[in-house]
């Protein structure tokens, strides 16, 4: 603020000292110089005359007029330069201008020029042009017409020389010329509609039909005999074979299926009579076409190999005995017998395998293969033995010339390979057929496992052989093995609704074996006796008899898992839309029941055994003891039985068995000898300590009984429940011992769950 005041003080004094100073700077700061002279224009100061100003004070105003002056003048005269020199430019533009039109105008007239020109050279070159397509387009269509009519004349030529092979019969040259018209007629797809070409192709088709007519006469001739007249015949049927393959496969088609049916026709007429139309001549049906397969051979060599002949007669021989054989076994009047319509369905089964691997390359696995085993013997007499027999020898030597040829030259190989099956499956083609009416080996096989079962259960000695640590009954093992031998039987036969019908007779079989075993457990005594003497349903139970139960425990759970396991073998056998049927639950269910009852079976025959004892208890006369002692001569007589008994069940029953069976022992002696307690007569103040003294030693025995055993698993479990039984006859005890006015509070502390009728009995114990 200082500064800005310096200033102004300044200014000011300089307008007081020299106003003509500031008066022409007002002049030169104007835009207009003679304006700003006027006497509006000047400052107020300047145009008071004589108020304060002398003359010498406006001597400057007329140097300071004339330089402005000359200022403008210097002006006026660059502006005048200044528009002279843009008169100039604007006229220069205008002609530069007109110049560049003019040149555009002559570009344009020359663009013009150029393109008429190039029409008119286009021109030119098209009428040049226009004859010589003419020529190219006639010279196309010449040699179009050319090939055509040289082809056309090939054809006529060919068909001619066609007709004269086929009435010639000359079937080798006939065939290679049927491969040069095809292919000479394909060219002539798309003239069908010109007469000419559509004589000739009905031509040739007559011929083709000629040929056809002819192929197949001569093919008639085949297995008359005229082959060995005739030695030229065969050689003009291989020929023959060549036409055939020339014309259309349906001809082919026809003229196999022809053979096959001839070839059958004696086939059909031997095995459709009375005497070979029955299932014990089955075997003779397959040795008539292997002995036709193998004495035409060399004959039926004339077909070519891609035709496999005997691969398609085969499969007609086939079906048309399985419908041969499907209508003897519903015309029979009575069931079959079992050996004749196994030994048809063995002899069937083998055929169709020596015709699988046959066919399939010699890589094909026979059934027996599969399934990993031989076929088992039946067990139905001498015939149906050998059968078998025989069947296992001829597979024996099949697999060992099999393995053989595995390692022969490659040469060798590749003639295995020569023929390749055509996908058709040969297993069960024929003995299909026999699968609804294999009900009667179904009974058979029952009746037969039956009958073995009751002889296994006869000779059973219920004794397991000296040294074994399975403790399993040898009649258990001998069951699973004829099941399995039967298993192996059925399914070398069907893997169909037989083999699910003989699954069902496995669960059958064991079904009976758990009751055979149920049956041989010890039962309680029964009827008028047993009533009188006390003993009606007790069970008594001898050293051997607590070992037979054992052995039957152990049983029961091995036929328990084995069940299983078979019903797992079945369905990984079985056809597919019986696998889900395939279930043993029901029957491990029984054999899991078998062994509730056995261990239940075991702990009544302890008890049976505690009788004499508890009856014992009851005698001593508790009311006229005059001292306490060692442990009464009854609780000697229970360690003496558990000494006897548990070291025997625990040796052979498994760990989890012999727990529940000493968890059923706890919880059937401890109540009783509780019980046993209220039975007795009057028990004095010494006689309840002696039984109490008796009570702890009971208790001692019973938890030292794992360790007899031999097996400590789940001892703290069963000593809990061991404690706790036994303290309630403890407290019943405690309670007689009590003084007579405080027994009733005691008994309400000791024993919360007594009843009236108890506390009763205990007030007439103590007197």
């Amino acid at each position: 603020m200082g500064k800005a005041r310096r200033r102004s003080s300044s200014s000011s004094s300089l307008d007081e000292r020299n106003p003509n100073l500031l008066a022409a700077a007002f002049v030169c700061c104007t835009s207009d110089p003679l304006e700003a002279l006027t006497a509006n224009s000047i400052p107020p100061r300047l145009r008071r005359g004589g108020q304060g100003e002398t003359e010498a004070s406006l001597s400057g105003v007329e140097p300071l007029m004339q330089k402005i002056h000359g200022e403008i003048r210097r002006v006026d005269a660059e502006i005048l330069a200044a528009v002279r020199q843009q008169s100039n430019s604007g006229t220069k533009a205008k002609e530069d201008l007109a110049t560049a039109t003019h040149a555009i105008q002559e570009l344009m007239d020359k663009i013009r020029e150029i393109k008429t020109k190039a029409e008119q050279s286009e021109t030119m070159v098209q009428e040049i042009c226009r004859d010589i397509k003419k020529l190219d387009f006639a010279k196309k269509h010449i040699t179009t017409t050319i090939t055509a009519l040289h082809r056309l004349t090939m054809l006529v030529s060919a068909v001619e020389q066609l007709q004269v092979m086929a009435s010639k019969r000359q079937y080798k040259e006939a065939a290679a010329q049927l491969e040069a018209v095809n292919q000479l007629c394909s060219h002539f797809e798309a003239y069908r509609d010109v007469p000419k070409i559509t004589e000739l192709r009905d031509k040739f088709k007559n011929i083709k039909q000629i040929l056809k007519s002819h192929v197949f006469s001569d093919f008639s001739s085949l297995g008359t005999g005229k082959e060995t007249e005739e030695s030229n015949l065969l050689q003009q049927l291989a020929d023959a074979c060549l036409v055939v393959d020339a014309l259309e496969p349906s001809v082919r088609e026809e003229l196999v299926r022809n053979f096959c049916s001839k070839e059958l026709t004696s086939y059909r007429q031997i095995f459709e009579g009375a005497e070979l139309a029955k299932l014990d001549k089955a075997e003779r049906r397959y040795a008539w076409i292997k002995r036709r397969l193998r004495t035409n051979e060399e004959i039926w060599k004339i077909f070519p190999p891609s035709w496999q002949i005997d691969y398609l007669l085969c499969i007609q021989f086939c079906k048309l005995t399985r419908n041969q054989l499907v209508e003897i076994l519903d015309n029979l009047k009575e069931k079959p017998d079992v050996a004749t319509l196994l030994m048809a369905l063995q002899r069937t089964i083998e055929f169709e395998e020596e015709l699988a691997e046959k066919f399939s390359g010699g890589l094909g696995t026979t059934r027996d293969e599969e399934m990993g085993h031989d076929t088992e013997e039946m067990d139905e007499g001498k015939k149906s033995n050998q059968i078998v027999s025989d069947i296992r020898k001829k597979y024996e030597k099949k697999l060992a010339i099999h393995h053989g040829a595995r390692n022969e030259p490659e040469k060798d190989s590749h003639k295995d390979f020569s023929v390749p099956g055509a996908g058709f499956n040969f297993r069960g083609i024929i003995s299909s057929c026999f699968e609804p009416h294999l009900t009667v080996y179904v009974e058979l096989e029952e009746k037969t496992l039956m009958e073995q079962l009751e002889k296994l259960v006869q000779d059973e000695s219920w004794e397991t052989e000296e040294g074994s640590q399975t403790n399993i009954l040898s009649s258990s093992m001998q069951v699973f093995l004829m099941i399995r031998k039967s298993l192996k039987r059925c399914s070398a036969l069907t893997k169909n609704q037989t083999l699910f019908n003989i699954f069902k007779v496995f669960q059958r079989i064991l079904r009976a074996y758990a009751a055979k075993l149920f049956a041989r457990l010890p039962k309680g005594g029964t009827g008028i006796v047993a009533a009188a003497t006390g003993t009606d349903g007790q069970i008594k139970t001898s050293d051997r008899d607590e070992k037979v139960i054992c052995y039957i425990v152990n049983t029961a759970e091995y036929c328990h898992k084995t069940s299983g396991e078979l019903a797992e073998n079945v369905s990984k056998i079985i056809d597919s839309p019986f696998v889900d049927k395939v279930d043993m639950s029901e029957v491990q269910d029984e054999f899991s029941a078998l062994i509730t009852k056995s261990l239940m079976t075991l702990v009544h025959g302890l008890e049976t055994k505690f009788d004499a004892e508890m009856i014992a208890m009851t005698r001593v006369p508790w009311g006229t003891l005059e001292s306490v002692g060692d442990q009464s001569v009854y609780v000697n007589g229970i360690n003496s039985i558990l000494m006897s008994s548990i070291p025997v069940l625990g040796g052979l029953l498994s760990p989890i068995y012999f727990q529940f069976f000493l968890d059923k022992l706890a919880a059937s002696l401890g109540p009783r000898f509780y019980l046993n307690i209220y039975k007795c007569k009057h028990i004095s103040e010494t006689g309840a300590q002696q039984m109490l003294l008796d009570t702890q030693a009971v208790k001692t025995i019973l938890l030292e009984v794992p360790a007899l055993g031999r097996q400590i698993t789940g001892a703290a479990s069963y000593s809990k429940f061991v404690s706790r039984e036994m303290s309630k006859a403890e407290a019943l005890l405690k309670v007689i011992l009590s003084p007579i006015d405080s027994v009733a509070n005691t008994y309400r502390a000791l024993l919360p769950e007594g009843t009236p009728v108890e506390f009763q009995r205990i007030l007439e114990l103590k007197g």
